[in-house]
């Protein structure tokens, strides 16, 4: 009976779908804004509130086409969405060298101060991946919803829901084929979490290029924080 009406539920036409909701994308930007401004000033790749008063601009507009829920999407917020998310990353990234840079040049002198830098850098990177694998997953947050099943972009990522259709009934009920499940932002947001502290997927799978592209980098930047920053930094405190 149950899996009757999971059956019926993805005959729903995916249009009638609410969005998904506007706050906690906006709160993680600006999370990931806040990190930023918190960074010792010879790691900021510009005057300080340069950046992050660009990307607040940019995410303004964001709001005004969907307040609340995502439920539309034009060129100009396609654009504009994966621009905040390039500019926050690449920032990020580049903060990340210029502190390598400083830890292998220069005698390091405030362990403490670095060693809060190298986990803000980190953080910053989970939330900017996860942004960016939510961004452009299938289309993005807009199509994932809005857009009938049929018709989205090839998957960037296999969920473990993608594939539990065939488990006991308990399980497959949420299984995107019977329930129509999509990923959201805290799907992604873990995806890149998980990614960022093994090192490599975990039980959510790359299947594209550019998604595979994006876990490398994000390992790499992850493992030069976690294994070089930190350690030098915990070294220096001692």
């Amino acid at each position: 009976m149950k899996r009757t009406r999971g059956n019926a539920r993805s005959r729903h036409p995916r249009h009638q779908r609410r969005g998904e909701p506007r706050l906690p994308a906006v709160i993680a930007t600006l999370v990931a804004v806040t990190l930023y401004l918190a960074l010792p000033q010879q790691l900021l790749v510009a005057p300080r509130y340069v950046l992050p008063a660009l990307e607040v601009l940019l995410l303004v507009p964001l709001i005004t086409v969907n307040p609340l829920r995502l439920t539309r999407q034009t060129r100009v917020s396609r654009v504009l969405s994966l621009a905040l998310v390039l500019l926050i990353g690449a920032s990020n990234l580049v903060s990340l060298g210029v502190l390598v840079h400083e830890m292998v040049s220069a005698q390091v002198q405030d362990g403490g101060q670095l060693l809060t830098a190298a986990l803000q850098i980190w953080l910053t990177n989970v939330i900017v991946f996860g942004l960016a694998y939510w961004e452009l997953d299938r289309g993005g947050p807009v199509s994932r919803t809005q857009a009938p099943r049929a018709e989205l972009p090839p998957a960037d990522f296999r969920f473990s829901q993608d594939e539990n259709h065939d488990a006991v009934e308990e399980v497959a009920e949420g299984a995107s084929i019977s329930s129509d499940w999509v990923p959201s932002l805290p799907d992604y947001l873990y995806v890149s979490l998980t990614n960022s502290t093994a090192f490599s997927p975990t039980d959510t799978m790359p299947l594209s290029t550019r998604a595979k592209l994006l876990m490398s980098i994000e390992s790499v930047a992850a493992l030069l924080t976690s294994l070089l920053v930190i350690a030098r930094a915990v070294g220096v405190l001692q």
